[in-house]
């Protein structure tokens, strides 16, 4: 590669300026690696995000004795994760049940948000109708509506049509979300051209064919990153199923709170039950994580 004074002898200082601001735009492009100050951010980041996990495996590993006397572990776990895990299972608690209730609701919501948000979506994004633009923005504005307000309605509704105490009441509210919609509108904005659905109208598919064709193929970084955060919301939820399901029929959280007692809490039982409840999240980010971060940067980044 030629250098700037070169260029300028044989150029000319306007080819030299040229050749500078293009060589300084490619150092700082998206291909210049980050120098150590950005890695030393990043690892303190890391380190403050998984410091929350680390103490609860710190504590889960110890006694109550222990904690009581330290609340603030040392540096190691202790030896009693395992022989905590066992007290957990052996504990007067529907623990099996409460699991299979989650992984129920937080399945069957993942998809079915994951669906009707794509085709909500697609209809927003694609399709011209009228009113499309005031029924977008009565969908984005539900979310600053906190949803406790609407749990005494919601209740009433669910114990007259009879689901009080079924999972139903809990995967029936939650089978879209207003987000769902506005995030699956903007990704579908910039990542479905036109051409692709007028090519399949052309050759004759219908709209439902065109939307699962060429629509959900598009759509799929996207969807990936909103069944996974779906999926966590509905794994984790306490408020609406406490309320709905009762102590006859519970989901995880809420099996996780049995765990306390009236006059003493033992703090490595009840967290070695959050422990063995956040497990499966761990595990399902372990395996998707790749695509969830292709659906947060396909929906950050166009064109």
């Amino acid at each position: 590669m030629s250098s700037i004074p070169v260029i300028a002898q044989t150029a000319g200082k306007g080819a030299a300026r040229s050749a500078a601001k293009r060589r300084k735009a490619k150092l700082a492009g998206p291909d210049r690696r980050p120098g150590w100050v950005t890695y030393v951010i990043l690892v303190i980041v890391l380190l403050i995000s998984a410091y929350p996990l680390y103490y609860v495996i710190q504590l889960a590993s110890s006694d109550s004795l222990t904690i009581v006397r330290n609340p603030i572990p040392g540096l190691l776990p202790q030896g009693n994760l395992f022989t905590n895990f066992s007290r957990v299972f052996d504990s007067n608690i529907p623990l099996v049940k409460g699991f299979i209730n989650s992984l129920t609701i937080a399945v069957v919501q993942s998809i079915t948000v994951v669906i009707f948000s794509t085709l909500a979506g697609y209809s927003f994004a694609k399709l011209r109708f009228r009113g499309r633009g005031p029924l977008l923005v009565f969908v984005i504005a539900t979310m600053a509506i906190p949803s406790q307000l609407g749990i005494v309605p919601l209740f009433i509704v669910m114990s007259e049509i009879g689901w009080s105490g079924k999972i139903i009441a809990v995967i029936v509210p939650g089978m879209v979300t207003a987000f769902g919609v506005f995030w699956m509108t903007q990704y579908l904005e910039g990542a479905l051209p036109y051409e692709l659905i007028e090519a399949a109208r052309v050759d004759g598919a219908s709209m439902i064919r065109t939307f699962w064709h060429i629509a959900m193929p598009a759509a799929r970084p996207a969807a990936a990153m909103l069944a996974l955060f779906t999926f966590i919301g509905s794994w984790t939820a306490f408020f609406w199923p406490f309320i709905i399901l009762g102590s006859k029929n519970p989901t995880l959280p809420m099996v996780m709170q049995l765990l306390n007692s009236n006059y003493f809490t033992d703090f490595s039982l009840v967290m070695a039950g959050v422990l063995l409840s956040t497990l499966p999240l761990v595990v399902v980010f372990a395996f998707a994580g790749r695509h969830l971060v292709a659906g947060i940067m396909a929906g950050a980044v166009k064109g």
